[in-house]
């Protein structure tokens, strides 16, 4: 039998422990004599009984002198007393709380959580954290795993809480990882390459980057179509421009660099001016705003024959869709290649790619991306060596908190703050890119953070995106607040990446818009460490039918792995391919089903149904495109859109009453989620995903 006694307040309780459990409790009072200290008031009460039975003291010294006796804290009137009856005793570390439910709990240093300045158990810990968490209110069950799980790790029940509702952020305490930096490694130096010498020159590059060495590695250099799978600012654009402007100035025919948003396609093509301007002529292709204003002139080459054309998706598609011949095309460079999973624009940009392989068999193919599901198959469906590298060229810090809405924008502050007051080894500021779910709150953090940042996002003019894109790369703004719009590849070298909001419009993040977010963090030629901060709110969602709450989806997120690419196309989407493969091929069926075959999704037999509708006919073994099936290609819809449409027609006297009446049509478009950047042709598509 082991006797545990715990002195309170003048009173000693006794805890009878038979080694599995609490068997009886005593009470007892010590009082000062002539011969020391004596016991009285000695109380008992047995496991099974209600009540205490005063007990004679002689039975208590019996007790003590047939058990081992141990004290939980040091106390010198007890040892005395037990001193004077020589009865030997030791001293035991034990969980106080358990104390109080009347239990006892030996600890250990497997077992012991730290909680103030005390251990208590795990037990104990994880009934505090549940306590202390249900004042949160809303909380999953994935998200109490997670804390649990990080309770485990730290021992540190103060550094968990201090995840959840913080007084004060601690980054100390909310650390979820750390993703190392890769190993400096020896790479080509590019006068050691077959490369032009022009090229060398005007490159401004003296050594490859790790990413850079694997493609040329694989085989870029001779001309191998390539998927690259490498982090943000590894260095992905050159590795197109190394096999672009070396096929380019060997007679091999121009480069074409594709991108999914106007922005990007502006900033790249004032990079390539710059650089290959003296000896290559650079056009830029995207879409032509229906606003005559001084923002949307773009005072640009736009000729699609020049040496290397930059142009969006939809700029280049366009000019497909419409019969436009392209010049001699030597190299396809798709960037964002991840976008082919956008639920919006993912099939034509699929689309796309196989008409650019039936008109320029012989062109190189690079597909560039950050972060994509599954590489290895999309490898595969598009017939291209996979370059994968996963390491950063710095490392990445990634804090979680858990906190309510009206404490993000305080929280934002302090830790955009406290982030513009550093600077790196290089000497630069660090910078904050905060990425919240609609247009409308971008202004209203921006507004409460102060003259040191700015919204950005589809909403504003091209004049207003270029101002904040310049202020914030001359250092001038601490924090660019932002929806999806940087997320796909605007170079801003933000040193910090904070989660207002998981989701976009009303829609959860998928991990890979995620990863591509977050990859902003971080900039090898700028920062010495990248960090990302997700505040998640307990119990938060968007919908009514979310089946997860935003602190859950944050954990996720952060754990989560990427879906293979692998959609499968509507009636509406499959409709509007085919009839854009149709005038490329001139409606050649053979020469479609090869198109249909070449592309990563699966388009539904729509055939039928542009026969039934008289948008086709057939004509042996071609189709004739009706002027109505044209203006679906060039228009970007499909027969459900045009279906609609010509319903309305006749109905409805006003063009914009029947683009409201589209809106309004589309399934569960209540908040739309925006894209990843301003769309220049149709609008939202649905697709199946297997």
């Amino acid at each position: 039998m082991n006797i545990i006694v715990l002195p309170q307040r003048g009173l000693y309780r006794l805890f009878f422990h038979d080694g599995r459990r609490v068997t009886a409790i005593g009470t007892v009072e010590l009082t000062k004599t002539g011969k020391g200290y004596r016991p009285k008031q000695y109380q008992v009460k047995y496991f099974g009984t209600r009540h205490q039975k005063k007990t004679p003291t002689k039975e208590l010294v019996v007790n003590l002198r047939e058990s081992e006796v141990r004290l939980a804290v040091r106390d010198t009137a007890f040892e005395s007393f037990l001193a004077d009856l020589q009865i030997p005793f030791g001293i035991v570390d034990a969980c106080r709380m358990c104390f109080i439910e009347d239990r006892v709990t030996p600890l250990k240093k497997k077992n012991a959580i730290l909680y103030g300045k005390e251990h208590i158990c795990e037990d104990c810990a994880r009934r505090e954290l549940r306590r202390e968490l249900g004042y949160v209110g809303g909380m999953g069950s994935l998200s109490y795993g997670h804390l649990e799980h990080l309770l485990d790790l730290y021992r540190d029940l103060d550094r968990v809480l201090g995840m959840v509702q913080p007084d004060r952020v601690d980054t100390g305490t909310t650390l979820f990882d750390l993703i190392e930096a890769h190993p400096v490694q020896e790479t080509s130096k590019l006068v050691d390459l077959p490369l032009p010498e022009v090229f060398i020159r005007a490159a401004g590059v003296e050594s490859l980057m790790p990413a850079q060495q694997l493609s040329v590695d694989a085989g870029l250099l001779e001309g191998r179509d390539l998927l690259v799978v490498a982090a943000t600012a590894s260095g992905k654009t050159f590795i197109g421009e190394m096999a672009g402007i070396k096929r380019m100035l060997e007679g091999r025919g121009q480069v074409l660099f594709l991108v999914p948003l106007v922005a990007l396609a502006n900033q790249k093509y004032q990079r390539f001016r710059e650089r290959y301007g003296d000896f290559a002529r650079v056009s830029l292709h995207i879409g032509v705003s229906r606003l005559n204003l001084p923002e949307t002139r773009i005072a640009a080459d736009r000729d699609l024959r020049a040496s290397i054309v930059v142009a969006t998706y939809e700029g280049i598609d366009h000019a497909i869709r419409c019969g436009k011949r392209l010049g001699r095309i030597g190299t396809v460079v798709i960037d964002e290649v991840q976008m082919l999973e956008d639920e919006e624009r993912g099939h034509r940009l699929d689309g796309l790619i196989s008409r650019l392989k039936y008109i320029t068999p012989e062109a190189q193919y690079l597909y560039l991306s950050a972060t994509i599901g599954l590489p290895g198959l999309l490898a595969k469906k598009l017939n291209a060596a996979l370059v994968r590298y996963n390491e950063r060229p710095v490392p990445l810090e990634r804090h979680l908190i858990f906190l309510e809405k009206k404490q993000k924008i305080p929280t934002i502050k302090k830790l955009t703050t406290e982030e513009f007051r550093k600077r790196s080894s290089r000497g630069f500021r660090g910078q904050t890119i905060v990425f919240t779910n609609a247009r409308a709150r971008c202004h209203v953090i921006a507004d409460a953070l102060g003259p040191s940042a700015a919204p950005y996002h589809a909403g504003l003019t091209a004049k207003e995106r270029r101002d904040v894109e310049d202020r914030f790369l001359k250092g001038k703004l601490a924090v660019v607040v932002t929806t999806a719009a940087l997320a796909a590849g605007v170079d801003f070298p933000a040193s910090q990446v904070i989660f207002d909001s998981l989701a976009m419009g009303i829609n959860w993040l998928s991990v890979q818009e995620f990863s591509q977010m977050m990859g902003r963090a971080g900039r090898p030629d700028f920062h010495d460490l990248g960090k990302v901060v997700v505040l998640a709110e307990p119990g938060g969602s968007y919908r009514r039918d979310d089946r997860h709450t935003e602190e859950e989806v944050a954990i996720m997120l952060l754990k989560g792995e990427m879906e293979e690419v692998a959609p499968v196309y509507d009636a509406e989407a499959s409709s509007e391919e085919l009839v854009a493969n149709a005038i490329v091929c001139h409606g050649n069926l053979e020469d479609i089903r090869r198109m249909e075959e070449t592309m990563v999704g699966e388009v539904e037999p729509v055939m039928p149904l542009l026969l039934e509708q008289r948008l086709v006919k057939k004509a042996g073994t071609r189709i004739e495109i009706s002027e109505l099936a044209r203006v679906m290609a060039e228009h970007f819809i499909g027969i459900e859109r045009l279906t609609i449409i010509r319903s309305l027609i006749g109905k409805v006297s006003e063009p914009l009453d029947i683009v409201a009446e589209l809106e309004c049509s589309e399934e569960g478009e209540t908040a739309p989620k925006e894209s990843a950047g301003k769309k220049e042709f149709g609008t939202k598509q649905r697709s199946r995903r297997r």
